[in-house]
């Protein structure tokens, strides 16, 4: 059996795509995910990188493909009323239902349909409440064993290489992006391309330029 870690913030639809399809592009294999979530900002401002939502044309751009790939995909999705918005409360309420940094399935689930399903405001006070009535956390949300919980798996998957949401590893292997189930599904089918020797010699290929900030 395989082991699969999928890190995932609910403010990303990339990630709640991936999210929905990740059992149909693993149908027929043995394996077991670990879901954890992680603040994307805390990636973002690690990288010195402004997030996709902090681009105008850019933001445009990933609403309408988003949308796009959820009807291709037979996804239902909805943009949130507002977006991009704080998940800090979402991101502990599921750490505050898991375990160890790691939630069930069930629990991700309820938090991205409660984000990406019907249009309403993600960071609604009221709609929070009543997820948090629903889900039953075992620990209190904005405790401060959750509030460091979640930033140390932050820290925890920068150390590992990471630099966005969705990521999955496998065999130390990471695939970044909705767009890289594939390319998942194709390793964990033994496709030879992942030990030909392009998989690593990536990391070796020098860069013929190098752009200093503005200032």
């Amino acid at each position: 059996m395989k082991q699969i870690s999928f890190w995932l913030d609910f403010i990303s639809p990339y990630a709640y795509l991936a999210f929905e399809q990740l059992p149909q592009a693993l149908q027929g294999h043995s394996y077991s995910v670990a879901y954890k979530p992680v603040l994307f900002a805390g990636m973002l401002a690690h990288h010195g990188q402004l997030g996709p939502a902090e681009i105008a044309p850019k933001r445009d751009w990933s609403y309408r493909q988003v949308l796009w790939l959820a009807q291709r995909h037979g996804i239902s999705m909805q943009l949130p009323a507002a977006h991009p918005f704080n998940p800090l409360a979402l991101l502990r309420l599921a750490l505050a239902c898991g375990n160890q940094g790691q939630v069930n399935r069930h629990v991700c689930e309820t938090i991205f349909h409660h984000v990406w399903r019907g249009g309403a405001d993600a960071a609604d006070a009221v709609r929070f409440e009543a997820l948090a009535q629903a889900l039953k956390p075992a620990r209190a949300a904005d405790s401060d064993e959750v509030k460091a919980q979640l930033k140390a798996g932050t820290q925890e998957a920068i150390a590992l290489g990471l630099f966005g949401v969705p990521a999955m590893a496998v065999d130390g292997k990471l695939f970044w992006g909705f767009d890289a189930l594939p390319m998942l599904r194709s390793y964990l089918d033994g496709e030879p391309w992942f030990t030909g020797g392009d998989w690593e010699s990536v990391q070796q290929l020098p860069s013929g330029i190098s752009r200093k900030p503005q200032g």
